[in-house]
């Protein structure tokens, strides 16, 4: 019944529409200041990979680290170029409500990936709205681009926004 209001009701589009425009700002904001700012993401992998998070049974993401040390250090220019440049269109979709659910789900990996890479701050509060956002479905961007973009790409490819196919 919850999901049912948070995906269809139109008071619960509002509602959405205000928190994905906040943390919207939020991703554009940190990620025109790394684009502006020369950001460089070899410090903090390093720092990553020297200090991992730790459990009574030593390392807990192993594998994370693994691929820290092995993929994301040595193709820090990649990242560089991929940090700044995803947090800025993840913010302009969630502002924009333009593939609003896609936003989210960007939003969300990349907060994980600060969360497995030993960095708390405002995380997790941003992946409970990301998936908050993310069940909203359709009715997160509905006040948004999404009223326009997600219509044009159910005609195009013959989906709904649910993702059953049309009868033709």
């Amino acid at each position: 019944m919850l999901v049912k209001f948070i995906r269809n009701n139109k008071i619960a589009a509002a509602l959405f529409t205000v928190l994905r425009i906040y943390l919207g700002y939020a991703w554009l904001n940190a990620g025109i200041h790394k684009l502006t700012g020369g950001f460089d993401a070899s410090g903090f992998l390093k720092g990553a990979v020297a200090n991992p998070v730790t459990g009574p049974d030593g390392i807990v993401y192993g594998g994370w680290v693994s691929f820290l040390e092995s993929f994301a250090i040595p193709n820090a220019d990649i990242f560089n170029t991929l940090i700044p440049w995803g947090e800025t269109l993840v913010g302009l979709g969630l502002i924009l409500g333009c593939l609003t659910s896609i936003a989210a789900f960007f939003a969300v990996v990349m907060n994980f990936s600060f969360l497995l890479s030993g960095t708390v701050s405002h995380n997790p509060t941003d992946i409970i709205m990301g998936v908050l956002i993310m069940v909203a479905g359709y009715n997160a961007g509905v006040f948004g681009l999404d009223r326009y973009v997600v219509p044009f790409f159910k005609k195009r490819f013959g989906k709904d926004v649910e993702g059953k196919k049309i009868a033709a």
